[in-house]
């Protein structure tokens, strides 16, 4: 069976099934579509499905017309779960947030997979790529497969392969982002391995789902603690009258041993804030206080916080409260030249100055109307950037810094802006850097 379905891949005659049209399910599937296999997106968000089998997109950087190619190539989208069996492959690409209490939330993929189980078959492949910590696909999907009554190697093919989607990157696409590939058993990592290869430039067998899964942690923890300690040494530096980013610049001339990274006003994105916490969650498992990586975790939860006492300084400064001024926040994205918000810190940062009692609102080319997210909601829509639209507010806080922004006319017509991402290096005595 082995042998068949690794030929089924080489062939191209296998369907492939993306579940999860996100940010890493759509890309997904727009390369194996565009290689030629028949590609099957199963989401439960009906709209997602309406929008693609109508030839749109609701992501900014995929374009309509490659949702149309696709089409026309054959790509099918469904609610309908019970069409995984059509697929000799289902690919998993689901959200893994984090709970209120900052502990790992599986219940998009164990709901995820108790759905698509009473239609599994002989010869299918089951990929997650979710981010999730080490042991999820051997304590979640494995029982759940072998409760169908399959032997998982044999008849069955498991495997973990986490996403490195970049959303955004110019110099970086599906196709030439190195994948990781980890099976349960070496038939399964071998039968990954044929699913992964036609689509992807290069593929990097793994020993396990284990080391699949702490692989991807490792990359976002690498960040995250990374991202924590310039976000500290910011402070500090702020503190004694240093500009950060200028002495970033100056280390990152160095030709070895070191890497630049920037401060920021947090932490944003589907990975680097969230993945720290699932391997310290899953460490407790083991007797195991993983310091470092809470520490940071500490450090860049606080910079939402740290930037609106920035921002109260510098109205106090000016003569003015935080509460009944009128505040702007510049991008909501979690970072620059994109629409993704996910764990944006831009949200964070506009709810505690409204907690605060300021009017905030906010101005992002890429997000032309606040959209409905999971545990933040504003009625706003992106304010238009004019001399006179930037001059009426007490402060501008600078959290995001697209490519789009019309800087010179910000700095030229705030009464007050609060820099978070170092885009004004020269001192002025209206900019405040945070």
């Amino acid at each position: 069976m082995k042998k068949l379905i690794i030929e089924n891949f080489k062939s191209k005659s296998a369907k492939i099934g993306i579940v999860g049209l996100g940010y890493v399910g759509l890309p997904l599937m727009l390369r194996y579509s565009a290689i030629g296999f028949d590609v099957l997106g199963i989401d439960i968000d009906q709209t997602k499905v309406d929008a693609l089998l109508n030839g749109q997109s609701y992501i900014e950087h995929i374009s309509p017309s490659s949702i149309q190619q696709a089409l026309s190539n054959g790509f099918d989208a469904t609610t309908d779960f019970s069409r995984a069996s059509e697929c000799d492959a289902l690919i998993l690409c689901v959200p893994t947030p984090l709970n209120k209490y900052r502990e790992p939330d599986l219940s998009f993929v164990i709901d995820t997979t108790e759905a698509l189980a009473p239609y599994f078959r002989k010869g299918q492949v089951l990929s997650l790529e979710s981010t999730t910590y080490p042991g999820t696909t051997e304590e979640e999907l494995l029982p759940r497969v072998e409760a169908r009554g399959f032997t998982v190697g044999e008849d069955f093919f498991l495997i973990y392969s986490p996403e490195r989607e970049d959303p955004g990157n110019p110099d970086f696409e599906t196709r030439t982002i190195p994948k990781v590939c980890g099976g349960h058993t070496a038939a399964c990592a071998e039968v990954g391995v044929a699913l992964y290869a036609p689509a992807i430039d290069k593929v990097v067998p793994v020993s396990s789902t284990k080391a699949a899964e702490m692989t991807k942690l490792l990359e976002n923890i690498h960040r995250a603690v990374n991202i924590g300690l310039v976000n500290e040494m910011k402070v500090v530096a702020d503190r004694m009258g240093i500009d950060i980013f200028e002495v970033v610049d100056a280390a990152a001339t160095k030709p070895f041993g070191f890497t630049p990274y920037y401060p920021g006003p947090g932490l944003g994105g589907h990975c680097i804030p969230i993945d720290p916490f699932y391997l310290t969650w899953k460490a407790r498992e083991y007797g195991l206080h993983t310091r470092f990586i809470e520490l940071s975790g500490e450090v860049n939860t606080a910079m939402p916080e740290y930037v609106v006492n920035k921002l109260m300084d510098g109205l106090n400064q000016h003569g003015k409260a935080l509460k009944g001024s009128k505040v702007l926040v510049l991008g909501i994205a979690y970072k620059k030249n994109v629409d993704d918000m996910r764990e944006s810190p831009s949200v964070e940062i506009m709810e505690l100055i409204e907690a605060k009692g300021a009017d905030v609102a906010y101005s992002d080319p890429h997000v032309p109307v606040f959209p409905k997210m999971r545990e933040h909601n504003f009625d706003l829509s992106s304010v238009e950037l004019t001399p006179a639209s930037v001059a009426e507010f007490d402060a501008i806080v600078l959290a995001t810094d697209h490519d789009k922004f019309d800087y010179s006319l910000i700095k030229e017509n705030a009464q007050l802006l609060v820099d978070t991402r170092g885009k004004y290096r020269a001192p002025a005595d209206h900019i405040i850097k945070a």
